[in-house]
């Protein structure tokens, strides 16, 4: 069944300090068009600039990522990024009055709530899911990362950290399907080492930190800290001194973990977070070894640089499969015949696409009038083979196909590339724009030669009941 882009039904509203800023900002979240995916919004700029959630646009990734151009910038987007796709949200558009989204308690979970009261709400265009078909692997031998996507029906993560730490030790998380996101991550609470806070305090970082924020992390001994060190922290966090002394080895705000390996299922937090950043939901399992904001922005451009090569190239596709209808199945579903039936093999389909197979052969009837001396196939009748290809997929869906028929109502959008000529194979590849509805089919259509686009458009078709004649139902059927 087509699935649909989901936005937000209602607008929610949040306040708090971001915590390398320190400056208090309010953000809202509204409802998005179709196809806008996440934009930021700051409504405190002057003519209120904004800035597409897009890899492309990331400006830093020091302890948290920030998105930027000449006119803004918007620091540690991550785990609202994180709660927006971890909920299923597809399009929404995000302002705040302040250059940093609110850090609350260093989690989703305070963004996953506010979604889930505001409710969602289906919109008519479909998802555009990013489906991996190859390995892609990298690797930064300095930071010690590897990162590796394989392709997968759903979207899973798997990652294991390890900071040659006594305490945190080597941790793995794994989740295996978005729908876990709320239940298992939404709540999992960014970490720090104690050991790592001087400097980042020293670095004009953490100005909005708190123990409420992130858990901390002591892995030695604090009586060996200088006192200087301890007062900074001290009045950084807004605490006494004297904590310092007695914390020992453990966590410094003496929380409770939601889960014993709460920092891998954060760091898991953090990879959605990042790779919303792609632009697309992403069908395919990552797997990620101590990765980072860096290494994750990283791996991301290298999955974006994927979706660009394939709307440049077109995708891939096996002309040689096993066909799923040869041409006699075709011949039941189609009332088309020679010199008009145009297909010869569907070799992919799923509820929402297709893929068919269209050998161009010399012996083509329409050669002989069209270009002889030249042979061109004509745009017309590439755009009826689209078409009839698309009708493939609805008549598979009917019991007693032969008894309907799909009539053209709108072509829109033909554009002619390439030529096609004799000796070419022509792969048609037509998507659902929006689910069937009253008889009404709307379909994105594109073929392609060598993977290459020689054709593409967007064509709408009724269907209609025309008979119900048992004869030629066993005609059809003998």
């Amino acid at each position: 069944m087509a699935e649909k882009q989901k936005t937000l039904k209602n607008s929610f509203t949040i306040e708090g300090v971001g915590l390398h800023t320190g400056k208090m900002t309010t953000i809202t979240v509204k409802p998005s068009e179709p196809d806008s995916w996440y934009v930021f919004k700051r409504t405190d700029l002057p003519n209120q600039p904004t800035i597409k959630a897009d890899v492309d646009n990331v400006l830093s990734t020091r302890r948290g990522t920030t998105l930027g151009n000449d006119h803004m910038e918007v620091n540690t987007t991550e785990h609202i990024l994180a709660a927006l796709y971890g909920m299923g949200v597809d399009n929404a558009l995000i302002e705040l009055d302040g250059p940093e989204i609110p850090i609350l308690d260093g989690s989703s979970r305070f963004f996953v709530e506010a979604i889930e009261k505001s409710g969602l709400q289906d919109q008519e265009a479909l998802k555009d899911y990013f489906i991996l078909k190859d390995n892609l692997t990298f690797e930064d031998p300095e930071k010690e990362v590897e990162m590796l996507a394989v392709p997968s029906p759903d979207y899973r993560i798997t990652v294991m950290v390890d900071y040659r730490s006594p305490m945190l030790g080597t941790q793995h998380a794994s989740m295996y399907n978005i729908s876990e996101f709320k239940d298992e991550f939404s709540r999992c609470r960014t970490f720090v080492f104690l050991r790592e806070l001087m400097q980042l305090v020293n670095n004009g970082l953490i100005k909005g930190g708190d123990v409420d924020n992130a858990i901390v992390m002591v892995d030695s001994d604090t009586s060996l800290m200088p006192e200087e060190e301890k007062d900074k922290l001290a009045a950084t966090f807004h605490r006494d001194k004297s904590e310092l002394d007695i914390v020992g080895i453990g966590i410094l705000n003496n929380v409770k973990l939601h889960f014993t390996n709460e920092p891998a299922r954060h760091k898991l937090l953090d990879i959605i977070g990042d790779l919303a950043l792609v632009g697309k939901p992403i069908q395919g399992h990552i797997l990620a070894a101590r990765p980072g904001h860096t290494t994750n922005i990283a791996f991301g451009k290298m999955i974006k640089d994927l979706i660009k090569k394939e709307q440049k190239s077109g995708p891939s596709f096996n002309v040689n499969a096993d066909p799923v209808y040869g041409i006699t199945e075709i011949s039941e579903m189609l009332p088309h015949r020679y010199p008009f039936l145009l297909i010869d093999k569907i070799i992919e389909m799923g509820e929402n696409h297709i893929v068919g197979i269209k050998n161009v052969t010399m012996n083509e009837e329409f050669f002989q009038g069209h270009f002889p001396g030249n042979p061109v196939m004509p745009g017309v009748l590439q755009v009826e083979a689209m078409a009839q290809c698309g009708g493939i997929l609805v008549m598979s869906q009917i019991d007693d196909p032969w008894n309907y028929e799909t009539l053209f109502v709108k072509i829109d959008k033909v554009k002619f590339k390439r030529k096609v000529v004799p000796g070419d194979t022509l792969v048609f590849k037509l998507d659902l724009i929006a689910p069937v509805r009253r008889g009404m089919v709307a379909m994105k259509a594109s073929a392609y030669v060598r993977n290459q686009q020689v054709a593409e458009g967007e064509l709408m078709a009724q269907i209609i009941k025309v008979r119900n004649d048992e004869r030629v139902k066993s005609e059809h059927s003998s």
